[in-house]
């Protein structure tokens, strides 16, 4: 007998209510790993057994039929269920509850006879326009039985280019259930993700979009260059030492297989790879070693601990062990990018978290995987436009400006896109926080005027430390101001000087550059998700330098602290 979580209960309570109490279709938003095959099962049972119905599941993938049906065994073993897909090499069309791939049936409503309800898995892939699959076989199952109802199952209840998939004029009308992913990883119910805090992302600036997504050619090139691959499996391999199963996202074929070859001959690892067009029995063997079992005694090879993919291990693909995600496949989709990432949530024996490692800028280009926001495609009149980040007076601005209209800053011209092959420290999960140390190189002071401020306003000094190629990180130590703001900047050069904290900017910056001032060797930084604004909030100092001469500080005079 199954128990339901919580959760799931409440799911199924609240698409019975709305069957109940609309005539239109509802949908069900539940975070991949959740467990929605146990619902649907359910439902299923419910539907045959205490209300005479026939039921019909749709899936677009093999692995979901087959999920489906073994749920179904384990909840209901006297349902009548039968399978109709081409690639499960079945026709069933008499049972109570048919499991069928969508590109097999969607031009056969006719020849399975009226079912009283269809249950959509994965429901984004119907789309809200146009002649689609679904759609078509949904319009031609309603004529079949005009008191048909529709119920979708989905993670991300949006598509890339249409939004939202439920709508008054859309085959889905309204979610009735959805629980988010921060609470199940709170309750317990899925892993937690982290990410690695490194420094960049890949480059995307210049890549071309069509159909709403970066063009293949253009990305596969951008990600699949030497040095930057050689780099990220090197970063890869370091980072998984403590890991057990890696799942790795590649760009294109080329690009998947250049990581395998790169993993094989510089670090004496196997990376399995597999793609659409991988023979189903070499699949097989792969996924089931990298799932740490044999694929029906067809080998006696020992388990896979990384594996890469293109395009196929996204929805559907099942692997509880896997606690690292590498996602070397920048994406435009908000959907995909959950997908590839949700590959990580589902709980395992002795797996504490699933790291992910970013290194196309996907985080943040769509935001924390508990958070994703459905923008509107440019040029449509809606959502924002496009910003970006001052560097010198923090403002944000539209991302057309050559100079900024707050400060005067002029930016540089954008460059041709670059990868430096480190994963992105951007939090995976909203909220999170990113601990990183920095070596310092170099470190710049300056007198900083916040543009448009009055004539006598505080000035700040500007301290810049540069923490990698044209990488810096930066703070504004306030001497000029009071209160609070002062105290601080009272600490900080107290910490670096022996001499009196002076009472300008200026004077601060002649005294730093001229070396009066302990060397800053490196900092540590801390990023919350969600928050646009770094903050320093450590130190490894050099040694102060000696106290200027008695003459040198005539003008000066100690002051209290300013607390």
């Amino acid at each position: 007998m199954l128990t339901l979580r919580p959760y799931q209960q409440a799911a199924i309570d609240a698409v019975y209510r709305y069957l109940r109490e609309h005539d239109t279709n509802p949908c069900v938003v539940l975070p991949t790993a959740s467990g929605k095959t146990p619902l649907l099962s359910t439902i299923c049972r419910d539907a045959v057994q205490l209300w005479d119905g026939r039921v019909l599941i749709l899936a677009h993938v093999k692995e979901l039929l087959e999920q489906a049906v073994d749920k179904l065994k384990a909840v209901a073993p006297d349902l009548p269920v039968g399978i109709y897909s081409a690639g499960l090499k079945r026709r069933d069309t008499q049972h109570a509850v048919i499991v069928a791939g969508i590109q097999s049936v969607y031009k056969r409503a006719c020849e399975l006879d009226p079912f009283d309800l269809i249950i959509v898995d994965e429901a984004h892939c119907i789309a809200t326009e146009g002649d689609g699959m679904y759609r078509q076989f949904l319009a031609d199952a309603k004529t079949v039985n005009p008191n048909l109802r529709v119920i979708g199952l989905t993670a991300t209840p949006y598509r890339m280019k249409s939004g939202m998939i439920c709508g008054p004029d859309n085959i889905l009308n309204e979610v009735c259930y959805e629980v988010g992913v921060r609470e199940l990883i709170q309750d317990g119910f899925l892993c937690p993700l982290v990410t690695k805090a490194g420094r960049q992302k890949a480059d995307t600036s210049e890549l071309h979009i069509r159909g709403g997504e970066f063009v293949a050619g253009e990305l596969e090139d951008l990600m699949d260059q030497d040095s930057l691959v050689e780099s990220a499996c090197a970063e890869i391999v370091e980072q998984t030492r403590d890991r057990n199963a890696c799942l790795i996202f590649a760009s294109g074929v080329r690009h998947g297989q250049h990581i395998a070859s790169v993993l094989a001959e510089k670090h004496g690892i196997e990376c399995g790879f597999v793609c659409g067009e991988t023979p189903d029995g070499e699949r097989a063997e792969l996924l089931a070693r990298f799932r740490g079992m044999p694929a029906d005694g067809l080998f006696e090879r020992s388990p896979l601990k990384y594996l890469c993919n293109v395009n196929v291990l996204t929805t559907g693909f099942d692997a509880p062990n896997v606690d690292c995600v590498a996602l070397l496949r920048p994406t435009m989709s908000p959907g995909l990018y959950y997908q590839m990432v949700g590959r990580g949530f589902r709980l395992h024996p002795g797996k504490k978290d699933c790291l992910v490692l970013d290194y196309g800028g996907n985080v943040l280009r769509h935001g924390p995987v508990d958070q994703i926001e459905v923008r509107k495609q440019p040029g449509d009149g809606g959502g924002p436009a496009p910003v970006k980040e001052c560097p010198e007076c923090r403002a944000l601005i539209a991302a057309g400006y050559a100079t900024c209209p707050e400060c005067g800053y002029e930016f540089e011209p954008e460059k041709k896109p670059k990868h430096d092959a480190e994963a992105s420290d951007a939090g995976i999960l909203s909220g999170q926080v990113a601990i990183t140390d920095y070596d310092v190189s170099e470190t710049y002071y300056s007198v900083h005027t916040k543009r448009g401020a009055a004539k006598f306003a505080p000035k700040t000094m500007r301290v810049d430390y540069c923490v990698g190629y044209h990488l810096f990180k930066s703070e504004w130590i306030c001497l000029e101001h009071k209160g609070y703001a002062r105290a601080k900047a009272f600490t900080w050069w107290r910490q670096r000087s022996p001499d009196p904290v002076p009472d300008t900017a200026d004077r601060a910056v002649e005294i730093a550059a001229g070396g009066g001032l302990a060397e800053t060797k490196s900092i540590t930084v801390r990023a919350v998700t969600g928050d646009p604004y770094e903050q320093i909030v450590g130190y490894e100092l050099g040694p102060k330098p000696e106290p200027l001469p008695a003459e040198a500080l005539e003008c000066y005079e100690e002051e209290e602290v300013p607390f």
